[in-house]
């Protein structure tokens, strides 16, 4: 009886967010509130809001920043403006319980074919498709449109 109880718990959880409209959609840019990216941006690249049978509960994939670009002052020298300016990018599957979205959306063109869940798995791959999303992070930030994203969350 417990089981039944749970399944029409579940069903009618499930009528509930179809009702619902989506928050966690791909471009949102979300909080990471749990784990060792806690406080860090990030932008969601796909979003799966069933379960599967890996993970029982509604999942995304991210990219976000591990390691803010620093300040940069007008006396810095333009080699010392690079280096400042470099970013660590991070790719991970959280659960959606574990994002906060914000009102914020940020346009990633990143491949889809070279960063999804099987490739995260792989190292190598994993490698590669962080190499892709540094390059592309570190050109958004140059176009200086997004400022908010590259920096630090205050508190």
């Amino acid at each position: 009886s417990g089981g039944s109880f749970k399944l029409s718990y579940y069903n009618e959880y499930k009528s509930y967010l179809s009702r619902m409209g989506r928050i966690i959609k791909p471009n949102k840019v979300v909080l990471v509130l749990n784990g060792r990216h806690a406080g860090k941006k990030a932008v969601i690249v796909k979003n799966h809001d069933d379960a599967t049978g890996d993970r029982p509960y509604g999942h995304a994939l991210v990219v976000g920043i591990d390691r803010y670009p620093k300040k940069i002052t007008r006396s810095m020298g333009k080699k010392k403006q690079n280096k400042r300016n470099k970013i660590k990018p991070f790719v991970k599957v959280y659960n959606c319980n574990h994002l906060m979205p914000t009102r914020y959306s940020l346009e990633l063109n990143v491949d889809k074919d070279q960063l999804n869940k099987n490739a995260i798995r792989d190292p190598a791959l994993k490698k590669k498709a962080l190499r892709e999303v540094k390059v592309k992070l570190e050109d958004k930030y140059k176009s200086a449109k997004t400022k908010w994203f590259f920096q630090k969350l205050r508190i």
